[in-house]
């Protein structure tokens, strides 16, 4: 199979979460920026992702959407970038990537939708309660340097970029604990890479 990665997005899509992970990897690649509306719609595209939708990452003959597995998929694919740990000790790796996917995806959708779950149905929903998530979330990015632990995972790369999108636009609390860890992952050289490269994207896009 063939090293080569193509990666479709749009800067102003979760794509930026995609060419985060993928300058964390630190293999070549190349980006296909598309447009919303029509391009993304279109049959050809329709016919990698049924959903119409970006990120997408295509590795050789491998095609993978939704970021969390873009960043799973990607640490596992280039075990020499680190980004995952060991297998015997993947549990908080595991949790905090999806927990990330699910509870807190969905939570803060609903918040910024302006939908409260009602007291007495939040046992019908995956995540429960919006405050839930947050107390959850707080002691996920509080018990360690990292989530998955002392290192930087993938996880991070994930989970870092749902708080990033929440402080900023408001779905997220801004708490101290939000913030420091923002500020530790917002540090490394590949997300100041691949923002500087989305950024210009999104320059071209607009004009």
């Amino acid at each position: 199979m063939t090293e080569t990665l193509v990666l479709y997005t749009n800067p102003m899509s979760r794509g930026r979460i995609a060419r985060w992970m993928i300058e964390e990897v630190g293999v070549p690649y190349r980006a296909e920026i598309l447009p919303f509306g029509p391009p993304m719609k279109a049959a050809n595209y329709r016919g990698l992702n049924p959903m119409g939708k970006v990120p997408l990452v295509r590795h050789g003959e491998v095609i993978v959407t939704e970021c969390a597995a873009i960043c799973s998929y990607l640490a596992d694919a280039f075990p020499d970038a680190g980004l995952a740990p060991p297998t015997t000790v993947r549990g908080s790796y595991y949790r905090w990537l999806f927990f990330a996917a699910g509870p807190l995806e969905a939570a803060v959708s609903n918040r910024s939708l302006g939908f409260e779950v009602p007291a007495d149905k939040q046992g019908m929903i995956g995540y429960g309660s919006y405050e839930d998530v947050m107390d959850t979330l707080e002691i996920a990015v509080s018990a360690n340097p990292y989530v998955a632990g002392k290192a930087f995972s993938a996880a991070d790369v994930y989970v870092g970029s749902h708080i990033g999108w929440g402080l900023r636009f408001g779905g997220i609390e801004k708490r101290p604990a939000f913030v420091d860890y923002l500020a530790r992952v917002s540090e490394r050289p590949a997300f100041k890479r691949a923002n500087a490269l989305d950024d210009a994207a999104m320059a071209q896009v607009a004009g």
